[in-house]
């Protein structure tokens, strides 16, 4: 494991303003964690009631985790492009595909 730092070349200013967009993005992560936490407790009561899960609402919390996972690369310093609000809100296509079969063991 290499422990390497790199001395950045650009100004200030630039590392100034994506920190306050890293800001922004972290604001929008707490907000996601909530709606993540409170789909999960549709989802578990939706499958206890009718003993199968929301495909509707599971893709759309596939969404939400590819895009906490890319906030948590972008404010890390992992990744360049920046997560919505200031690009695109990921798509099915951006997502890794859901377990076929959910086990409860």
């Amino acid at each position: 494991m290499s422990t390497e730092t790199r001395v950045t070349t650009v100004g200030r200013g630039d590392i100034l303003k994506r920190f306050i967009i890293t800001l922004v993005c972290l604001v929008f992560f707490e907000v996601l964690t909530l709606i993540v936490e409170v789909s999960t407790l549709f989802q578990y009561g939706y499958l206890l009631a009718v003993r199968k899960r929301s495909e509707p609402l599971r893709r759309f919390c596939n969404g939400l985790s590819q895009y906490g996972y890319r906030i948590m690369r972008y404010a890390t310093l992992n990744d360049n492009q920046r997560p919505f609000p200031f690009a695109e809100f990921p798509g099915d296509e951006d997502c890794e595909p859901p377990a076929k079969q959910v086990q409860f063991r």
